[in-house]
């Protein structure tokens, strides 16, 4: 397993957390996730076989935040 932490912009409620916490869970290899209002993060933990950092940061985008 490998940690990615992901900084996401746009979050402004636990509804927010939520959305990007149901997305990010959603792709294949995502073992664990926890996403931070406060610290305005993502971290990740996957299997870098199945998910790479950039398909992590797209989902999130998908999702309508912006994410580095």
């Amino acid at each position: 397993m490998e940690r990615i932490v992901i900084a996401v912009a746009g979050m402004s409620c636990q509804g927010c957390v939520q959305s990007v916490t149901a997305a990010l869970r959603a792709l294949p290899g995502v073992e664990q996730v926890e996403v931070s209002l406060a610290s305005g993060q993502a971290s990740v933990a996957c299997d870098p076989a199945l998910v790479s950092a950039a398909e992590l940061r797209q989902v999130v985008e998908e999702a309508g935040f912006d994410a580095s």
